[in-house]
């Protein structure tokens, strides 16, 4: 409940903004509460990236559940990995704490344990993909794990200047123009909607 106050708060006010006060008041405690259980802000973002981290192979595998074809899944996990930022300010705001962890030694290792369990995730999901013939057989899972990840931190930047539809919808419009072209039958306009 902190925690999620917490990247709530980091949406709305950006790094300037994140006190332990403002973390506080948004759970309904008060900001000594906080010190003890975290010491500082920056003991409260490392909290955040660990339980981040922690949950990005557990939200893998709802999803999983959830979508009966993998690719359906791989939109949907995607997709709701950029929820938070449903406006310009707030991924503006998220992406001011992505130059933080990129600085900050502790914070770099608990943001690479983020990108690298998604990107697991991500792989985990082409390979479901190939194997259920959702994808070609022969697709490079690997390289277009990669790419997968790129498109999802260049089509953030994009949708943050032009603004056009919803971060999600972009996410799901470029990762499909991605796949696509591994789909083996022609008809892959269904991906955008799963």
């Amino acid at each position: 409940m902190i925690l999620r106050a917490a990247a709530d708060v980091m949406g709305r006010v950006g790094p300037a903004g994140l006190t332990l006060a403002a973390v506080a008041s948004e759970v309904g405690l008060v900001a000594g509460t906080l010190v003890q259980r975290f010491g500082s802000k920056h003991g409260l973002l490392v909290a955040l990236a660990k339980q981040t981290a922690r949950d990005a192979h557990a939200r893998y595998e709802h999803v999983r559940t959830e979508q009966a074809s993998a690719l359906a899944a791989l939109m949907t996990l995607t997709a709701e990995s950029m929820t938070p930022m449903a406006t310009p300010e707030n991924f503006a705001n998220h992406l001011a704490f992505l130059c933080m962890d990129l600085t900050d030694p502790q914070l770099h290792e608990h943001a690479l344990a983020i990108h690298q369990a998604r990107g697991r995730a991500i792989e985990a999901l082409l390979i479901a993909a190939v194997s259920s013939g959702e994808l070609r057989a022969g697709t490079d899972t690997a390289a277009l794990t990669g790419s997968v990840q790129a498109i999802i931190a260049g089509a953030g930047l994009t949708w943050a200047l032009d603004r056009q539809g919803t971060l999600p919808q972009r996410i799901r419009r470029e990762v499909n123009t991605l796949v696509s072209p591994h789909i083996p039958s022609s008809d892959s306009s269904d991906l955008e909607e799963s």
